[in-house]
């Protein structure tokens, strides 16, 4: 984390120096540290109806209770009240901050739009309060395979059923979604991103979400979904108009095996 940062301030310093640093800080991905290794993050409980099937770990703290697992299926960790799970928390909670900082240009403030049929290139964008997805929200890499997007939203993150968050040319590990209380997915909502909600995180039957869903001060809420985990991603830093990408691979295991 530090190396990472100082990596990013140098490049901030070198552009200012060079009076080419002509616009606002753009979007950065946070560190995610051991929460990275968690498809799903719960405070109070981590409850899971039906054939749910997790790639990663699966933990809650301060709470202890899991259940749900079987029927559900975990390729990883199971970490109930444990310090892996406090941590992970800590972490989640870090990164968390980290984006409720970062700055939303004015033209990219969505309050009252449906995030449905857009097409977004990498950026912070941001709604004052309620978010909706009634459809499919295509993000736009531009090519660039570190892409990263930021999605600040007031209080509640609604998908409708059959909803869809697609990044196109980009990895769903760089695509976060900041939820200032809950979050609920749809049925059938395919979702492509990080979830960190203050406070719950209800994911309704057929649901899918390949990234990390991290409920701060509540539960996550299951229902036969298909849930994966960042792995070895490239977590970037990322200075406006520089073109450069400062950047640190992070993996983790599964049941103590490296990936």
């Amino acid at each position: 984390y530090g190396k990472r940062s100082v990596s990013c301030l140098i490049s901030a310093i070198l552009l200012l120096a060079a009076g080419s640093l002509d616009t606002a800080w753009a979007q950065t991905a946070p560190v995610m540290g051991t929460a990275q290794s968690f498809a799903v993050l719960g405070a109070s409980t981590v409850t899971n109806t039906g054939a749910t099937s997790v790639i990663g770990d699966v933990g809650v703290s301060p709470g202890s209770a899991i259940t749900g697992f079987p029927p559900g299926i975990v390729t990883g960790t199971i970490h109930a009240a444990d310090a892996v799970a406090a941590q992970a928390q800590v972490d989640a909670a870090a990164a968390y901050n980290v984006l409720v900082a970062e700055v939303c240009p004015d033209a990219n403030n969505l309050t009252g739009v449906d995030l449905g049929g857009l097409i977004l290139t990498p950026g912070v964008y941001c709604f004052n309060s309620s978010a909706q997805l009634t459809g499919t929200l295509t993000l736009n890499a531009l090519g660039d395979p570190n892409a990263v997007f930021v999605f600040l939203i007031g209080s509640t993150l609604t998908t409708a059923s059959n909803s869809a968050v697609i990044a196109s040319g980009g990895s769903p590990c760089n695509v976060f979604f900041q939820v200032g209380s809950s979050a609920t997915l749809g049925t059938g909502t395919q979702f492509s991103g990080n979830i960190l909600a203050l406070t719950s995180i209800t994911l309704t039957t057929g649901a899918s979400v390949s990234g990390g869903s991290y409920a701060l001060n509540g539960a996550v809420t299951m229902d036969t979904n298909s849930a994966t985990a960042c792995q070895g991603t490239l977590q970037v830093c990322k200075v406006a108009g520089s073109g450069v990408v400062e950047g640190t691979n992070f993996s983790f295991s599964i049941a103590g095996s490296p990936v």
